[in-house]
């Protein structure tokens, strides 16, 4: 079905009213631009004069950058019995702080054995403990819940993945440009203790001594 008129809207958004469909391929024409139907189901249809390539491409490139930008929720896991020793508890925990601090949520699990199943409460300390201990990066997302043999919590990062992600790579930015002045330094005290060379002391001569009094020096 032809239409024969439309509501034209220019190229900055104004409204230019409705106006015959010949009349708006007119303007298009005469602007260099694209006439492109927004609305089509709007009665009269409503039409934008646009660029229409350089629209596409600003679409894509906003799209581009959203991926760019967008960023996977991961959860890691760590797995703990409730009798944990001091070592391993601190190891485990050293997981968790690195988990956290790349802003990554992080499962944890207590893992029951035998009679320990009776002991729920060993777990539910264990895990206070741990959401305790690394407050300041995390907090606890899903309480401690038991989940058959198993006791499971969540622990959220306060970062989103992205801020940490810059945090990350500025702090590995920093080490490396430390890590250069170090070596340039001590490139510049070789080079200067080059240059110097080395200093040699010279040894005095001192008079001969002869075994035969009779003989001169």
């Amino acid at each position: 079905m032809r239409v024969s008129e439309v509501r034209l809207v220019g190229p900055n958004g104004e409204t230019v009213g409705i106006v015959p469909t010949a009349d708006a391929l007119r303007l298009a024409q005469e602007a260099d631009l694209d006439l492109v139907e927004v609305a089509p189901t709007a009665r009269p249809p409503v039409c934008k004069l646009m660029d229409y390539g350089k629209f596409k491409y600003e679409n894509a490139q906003k799209a581009r950058e959203a991926r760019r930008n967008q960023t996977n929720v991961i959860i890691k896991e760590m797995k703990l019995r409730p009798k944990i020793d001091a070592h391993d508890y601190e190891t485990k925990k050293g997981h968790v702080v690195r988990f956290l601090k790349a802003g990554d949520k992080v499962k944890i699990t207590i893992m029951f054995r035998g009679r320990e199943q009776h002991r729920p409460e060993l777990g539910f300390r264990l895990l206070q403990r741990l959401a305790e201990d690394v407050a300041e990066l995390g907090f606890v997302e899903s309480s401690p819940k038991q989940d058959g043999r198993n006791m499971i919590m969540v622990l959220g990062p306060h970062k989103k993945k992205a801020d940490a992600k810059i945090e990350m790579q500025a702090a590995k930015e920093a080490k490396a440009t430390e890590r250069d002045a170090e070596r340039a330094a001590e490139q510049a005290e070789r080079d200067a203790a080059h240059a110097a060379g080395p200093v040699a002391k010279k040894k005095e001569r001192g008079r001969s001594e002869n075994l035969d009094p009779e003989i001169e020096a």
